[in-house]
């Protein structure tokens, strides 16, 4: 298995004591003639790139360099036979090649070659996994860097005792230094730091050490430009044999951007808190000072309209005095409707808990909304189950609630149209349905509505006057009394609204507003097509 061409062989001893060692060894030998035919090569040689003896008879070794690199493997091996003829002890040579399998695939070698008379004995060690692993190695490095880069972090080691600290890239860009120029050491790192975090810092890594658990923390370092950094730094131990901790190590993650908007958000958020509590007073505080003069001029109105002393005269006026009035009806609903949700906003909106019979309450509702049903040919029916049904409840709040869905599904239900209120006491709460056959509240509307300030206004709605604020009120006074609210609509089919009302109020401390519904308001978008 080791080849002869050309030359004449070995003698069959020195074959014998040679041959053990040379098929031990992992390292490619040819011998070549000063011209670079081959004329011996060991089986390592053969194993590794496949070739058979016929394969290489009268080859020479350039032959299977890559093409890339032959003029530098020529250029050696000229000084090899320059030096050969002169007949100089020549001096072997080191380089790296590629040399051709038979497979085709090329193999990255070292080698070492030295001229020895009319010969050239050449080794070679294939170094081709070597590079594969290293290559791929510098390529997870990179890859590694680069997310670093992007998610601005980096990792670090410290071993106990050790002067100095082991960074990445990144953390060097984190601390705006230089690698040539900083030598990260637990002094020249706390130099960086603001003061008060210096000590949290030790503190932190000596708890780490005491405990062996992972940490971490944020702190602030100031660059050698000046520039301010924000920096996450979370670690752990890591243990010897015996579970001494021996070193510490981590990430470091610069978190300014993330710092800064999440300080500009709370300050936004408070900014806003203040400017809603101030309109919220502003409003309560104007609704109060209102209601004073608007109460003196709906009552001299009415007063002018009914002549009590003494004709007007001219029946103009008792027009004008009419819209007066009802002008100023209208205003004190809307300052009325901001006065309550200012009140239910500012937490100040206090229930009068009082036993109070259902039917009575509806009926008195129903007979206050007739008049305006009526003036819209709109039928109002009652389907109340039990007449003698009680619950605990604010008798205002919950006339407010039946008032303002009633109103509501007058308002939206077209002339001819039909309202009815069903009343059922089940075994935890009362149940209250409004429902009409109106116009229906468009599907992506319908989660709007209960929204202070919130109106339906497109093509499917009439012109109609108002705060907004009706269904807002009515889903929180609902939801005041440990209630939820609940919409169903199909746009041109009409509308229901159920409202559940525990029996007793509950008590502040076990106050679940959102027994039926997650978030207390269940709005239920129901396809035209559906039945």
């Amino acid at each position: 298995s080791y080849g002869n061409f050309n030359a004449k062989r070995i003698s069959d001893d020195e074959f014998k004591e040679m041959q053990c060692f040379i098929n031990m060894s992992q390292e490619l030998m040819v011998t070549m003639q000063s011209d670079g035919v081959i004329e011996k090569i060991n089986d390592r040689f053969f194993y590794s790139l496949g070739y058979k003896d016929k394969d290489l008879k009268g080859k020479t070794l350039l032959k299977l360099i890559h093409p890339d690199d032959r003029s530098d493997v020529l250029q050696w091996l000229s000084t090899l036979k320059h030096e050969q003829k002169l007949n100089k002890k020549s001096d072997s040579i080191s380089f790296e090649a590629r040399l051709q399998a038979k497979s085709g695939t090329y193999h990255w070698v070292e080698w070492k070659c030295q001229g020895e008379g009319d010969h050239i004995f050449c080794i070679g060690h294939d170094t081709t996994t070597e590079k594969t692993n290293k290559d791929a190695l510098l390529k997870r490095e990179q890859q590694l860097s680069e997310a670093q880069s992007i998610g601005h972090m980096g990792h670090w080691r410290w071993v106990i005792g050790d002067h100095e600290i082991e960074w990445s890239d990144e953390i060097y860009r984190i601390f705006g230094v230089e690698r040539d120029t900083f030598t990260p050491t637990i002094d020249s790192v706390n130099k960086t730091l603001y003061s008060r975090d210096v000590s949290r810092l030790a503190q932190s890594f000596q708890r780490a050490m005491f405990d062996r658990n992972n940490y971490e923390m944020d702190f602030r370092l100031k660059r050698p430009d000046g520039d301010t950094r924000y920096v996450r730094c979370e670690g752990r131990c890591e243990l010897d044999g015996n579970g001494e901790v021996i070193a510490l190590f981590g990430i470091m993650q610069d978190i300014t951007e993330r710092t800064l908007y999440e300080k500009q958000l709370r300050e936004a958020k408070e900014s806003a808190e203040r400017a809603y509590a101030a309109k919220s007073q502003f409003l309560a505080n104007m609704s109060h000072e209102l209601r004073t003069p608007l109460n003196a001029i709906i009552g001299f109105s009415e007063m002018m309209q009914r002549q009590l002393l003494g004709p007007i005269g001219s029946d103009r006026y008792l027009d004008y005095i009419a819209g007066i009035r009802e002008s100023g009806e209208h205003l004190l609903d809307l300052i009325s409707d901001i006065l309550d949700m200012s009140k239910i906003e500012a937490g100040k909106y206090q229930l009068d808990v009082e036993e109070i019979n259902v039917a009575k309450i509806i009926r008195l509702a129903t007979h206050m909304m007739e008049g305006r049903a009526l003036d819209s040919n709109i039928k109002l029916k009652m389907d109340i189950e039990d007449d003698e049904l009680t619950i605990n409840a604010d008798r205002r709040a919950f006339m407010q609630i039946l008032l303002n869905l009633t109103s509501n599904a007058v308002k939206f239900t077209e002339p001819g149209g039909e309202v009815t209120i069903k009343v059922r006491g089940l075994d935890n709460y009362v149940a209250i349905h409004v429902i009409d056959d109106g116009i229906g509240i468009p599907p992506n509307k319908l989660a709007r509505i209960v929204r202070p300030f919130e109106q339906v206004s497109s093509h499917y709605a009439r012109d109609h006057q108002g705060s907004g604020l009706g269904l807002a009120i009515t889903k929180e006074l609902v939801e005041l009394h440990g209630g939820t609210l609940n919409i169903e609509s199909q746009v041109d089919i009409g509308t229901s609204v159920k409202i559940k009302l525990p029996y007793k109020v509950p008590a502040e401390d076990s106050f679940l507003r959102n027994e039926y519904n997650a978030n207390g308001t269940d709005l239920k978008i129901v396809d035209s097509s559906e039945e």
